[in-house]
């Protein structure tokens, strides 16, 4: 492979970018390098309403909103708080035609936060409709009654995002037969709109070492995705809706858990997945809760600090069940971003004694891998920005490959590696190269 130059006008490639603190730099809208005040905004002469692309699976989606509380813990960057407050996005296969209104695509705290981004990507806050904007996903649809029992999957965000960024790959997996339960975790989100209204922004305290806070932002995040585990247990097991917390009513109606939802659940089979910090969380989760069953690191380095050989327990312990890495860029040595030569994905695959899966996108960047990937495209087309600035904004965030091909990808890989080993169905897709996705590569354990 050759070396491509993605380097910014800060003298950072997207890998080096990536190391700095794993993710921690990146925005939903703006990308994880700034633009030079020098770029006029630029306004389209119709806002850009955002909408992710159409789920290929063979049934409908529904979303519900849901608020968990665990009354046992609070947050450890937050003085007195005596407990945790949780909102998820419950994603899943729904009855087709349904009449319920589509999703929003953000909660409104979360959109006036990408308005505010907006024009650090040179554009001007009305160049976006953010409350016009979508998702595919009706609001508290009739769960499909052809849908069988559904194996569950959970998301987990990279740090500084939210659980709606991933709105493309929820969908999709909803759409193939899965329930997916994406999570918040406050107080390193960007924002947290709670049910009542109440708004919970970062509070990373500004005198922590990066070192450290990671570390305890990594274990609130397992703490997080094991009580949701816990309630969606309760929730399979008889106490049904009761357990699943409040459902969320928002000015598009759909307050209520959909009837037979949590009956529905299969949490004998059950995956978890994550960009960057989230994807590191879930290698460290499975190390001790044996209830995940397959993970998966979307560009998320695995360990605490990477330069500073500063490594989690994922690291040493691997994984002894399904896991799969999905990269891509290049790293600030100039090597391509994958376990060849990335040392923290070496020894997590040498340790690991589970199947290992690794698919590497060349063209991608660290921000490919949540909803980015498509939204700077619908914003280039709809405001039509220009300049140097702009294209080397993009092309630090999400690389050059191609955003129709690399959601396909994505979403394939994903399906197929929670289908054959959450299903038990194979998938060839995982065996070699496809002519289908030629942007994708799989990467051999090492030796």
């Amino acid at each position: 492979m050759v070396k491509k130059d993605r380097t910014t006008e800060h003298g950072l490639t997207g890998g080096s970018r990536r190391a700095l603190n794993h993710g921690a730099a990146a925005v939903v809208l703006a990308v994880s390098c700034g633009v030079p005040s020098a770029v006029a905004a630029v306004t389209a002469q119709e806002p850009v309403v955002l909408r992710p692309p159409e789920p290929t699976g063979s049934h409908a989606v529904g979303r519900v909103d849901l608020e968990l509380v665990d009354e046992s813990r609070g947050h450890p960057w937050v003085e007195g708080s005596e407990r945790r407050e949780l909102m998820l996005s419950v994603w899943y296969p729904a009855r087709k035609g349904g009449v319920g209104p589509r999703a929003p695509y953000a909660s409104g705290a979360v959109g006036d936060y990408l308005l505010s981004q907006v024009e650090k990507v040179g554009l001007s806050r009305d160049a976006v409709d953010i409350g016009a904007s979508r998702a595919n996903a009706r609001l508290g649809a009739d769960v499909a009654a052809d849908a069988g029992s559904l194996p569950v999957v959970l998301y987990s965000h990279g740090f500084n995002q939210t659980r709606y960024q991933a709105t493309a790959q929820l969908e999709e997996l909803a759409s193939q037969g899965y329930v997916v339960v994406a999570m918040d975790h406050p107080y390193e989100s960007i924002a947290v709109e709670l049910a009542d209204g109440r708004v919970v922004r970062s509070a990373v305290p500004e005198q922590m070492g990066a070192t450290e806070m990671y570390r305890e932002a990594i274990g609130v995040r397992q703490d997080d995705a094991r009580f949701v585990l816990d309630m969606l247990e309760q929730a399979a097991d008889g106490a049904g809706a009761s357990a699943l917390g409040s459902a969320v009513e928002g000015a598009d109606g759909a307050g209520e858990v959909p009837p037979g939802l949590a009956g529905a659940m299969d949490l004998s089979s059950v995956g978890m997945f994550g960009h960057s910090a989230g994807g590191f969380t879930a290698a460290e989760l499975m190390v001790v809760d044996d209830r995940i069953d397959a993970g998966a690191d979307l560009d998320g380095s695995i360990g605490y600090h990477v330069p500073d050989e500063v490594w989690g327990r994922s690291n040493t312990n691997g994984s002894d069940r399904p896991f799969m890495i999905m990269g891509g860029g290049w790293s600030s040595a100039g090597y391509p971003h994958t376990s060849r030569e990335s040392p923290d994905w070496e020894m997590f695959r040498a340790a690991s004694t589970g199947p290992t899966v690794e698919v590497y996108l060349e063209e991608g960047e660290h921000m490919s891998f949540i909803d980015t990937q498509w939204y700077l495209h619908q914003l280039e087309e709809g405001a039509d920005p220009s300049g140097p600035a702009w294209e080397r904004t993009v092309d630090a965030s999400i690389g050059t490959i191609g955003p129709e091909r690399s959601v396909a990808a994505q979403r394939a890989y994903l399906t197929a590696f929670f289908d054959e080993y959450l299903r038990g169905e194979e998938r060839p897709l995982l065996d070699g190269p496809s002519p289908e996705h030629p942007d994708a590569e799989l990467i051999d354990p090492p030796a």
